[in-house]
């Protein structure tokens, strides 16, 4: 059985992210390259369009070239991630004093949450860092974006597109 291939998607699964539903992608894979012409990168261009004929069957048209192609199931589903650095939930904003504060040294003995036998030490800290990395903890998280179910397969060679031309005698 063929998986249907649907050029909208219309159902969307719920997330575990605050943005609500992921959204459902589709890979083109195409079987040779794309060259482009003179120095210009390929970013951001404009490629072909792609067209679903009444059957549902995808067709490419690149330049003067034209591509049929079939929609293929992908084994194991991939996802489309992005990757957020964050500060933890002890995170302060940095006012002024803060940074007048983290500059100065800190005595062991005036601070209470810390454990007694080094309290009583009555030691000097010399890095300020050590009482800002307690404040903010770096957190990384991966916000799932998209995930790819399907394909859209060209594998066969394009078909150059030729205008009929009246002959002339």
């Amino acid at each position: 059985m063929e998986p249907e291939c649907r050029p909208w998607a219309t159902e969307s699964t719920r997330s575990p992210n605050a943005e609500g539903d992921i959204e459902e992608w589709c890979i083109v894979e195409l079987q040779g390259d794309l060259e482009v012409r003179g120095d210009r990168m390929m970013d951001g261009q404009f490629i072909g369009d792609l067209l679903y004929n009444k059957y549902g069957q995808p067709i490419l048209i690149i330049g003067h070239h034209i591509l049929q192609g079939r929609c293929q199931k992908i084994d194991k589903p991939l996802l489309v991630m992005e990757k957020c650095s964050t500060r933890g939930k002890q995170q302060q904003r940095r006012t002024q004093d803060d940074v007048e504060d983290n500059e100065t040294m800190l005595d062991v003995s005036q601070v209470s949450h810390l454990d007694s036998s080094i309290a009583s030490s009555n030691r000097t800290v010399l890095d300020s860092t050590v009482a800002v990395e307690h404040k903010t903890v770096p957190k990384t998280e991966y916000l799932v974006r998209a995930v790819v179910r399907q394909k859209v397969l060209f594998k066969a060679r394009p078909k150059p597109i030729i205008a009929n031309v009246a002959k002339s005698v």
